[in-house]
């Protein structure tokens, strides 16, 4: 008898690893490169409710062209960089952009978000 529950019980813990492992497994990770035009590079930046970009230093070439993407991990943000006359926020999430002025330009969130508003910043390097 306890040989036969024993059985049932390890048929049991086998169909269950196996759903696991057939329905449970994380997504692979997705080449964001993919479908990019030629010569244009990725710079994605990632805001979140702790006010905070997730780099706080961005670093490009000078006459690169860039595809500037935002993505809002938690809460509502946009991007701002006034030299350049980007504004990202909303529905417009993305702008290919070309950094021809070198020197060092403020990120900053478009968007009141929150109390930490005001102190979320980053900063864009042109070399």
């Amino acid at each position: 008898m306890q040989k036969w529950i024993m059985f049932v019980v390890f048929i049991f813990a086998s169909l269950l690893s196996v759903y696991l492992i057939i329905f449970s497994l994380p997504e692979k990770p997705k080449d964001e490169t993919e479908g990019l035009p030629e010569g244009v590079t990725l710079m994605k930046v990632v805001a979140s409710n702790d006010f905070v970009f997730d780099k706080p230093e961005y670093r490009v070439k000078a006459g690169e062209t860039v595809r500037l993407v935002l993505q809002n991990k938690s809460g509502i943000h946009g991007i701002e960089i006034a030299e350049f006359g980007i504004n990202l926020q909303g529905d417009k999430l993305q702008q290919d952009v070309t950094f021809d002025k070198p020197g060092t330009y403020e990120i900053k969130c478009s968007v009141a978000c929150g109390i930490g508003h005001d102190t979320m910043k980053s900063v864009l390097v042109v070399e």
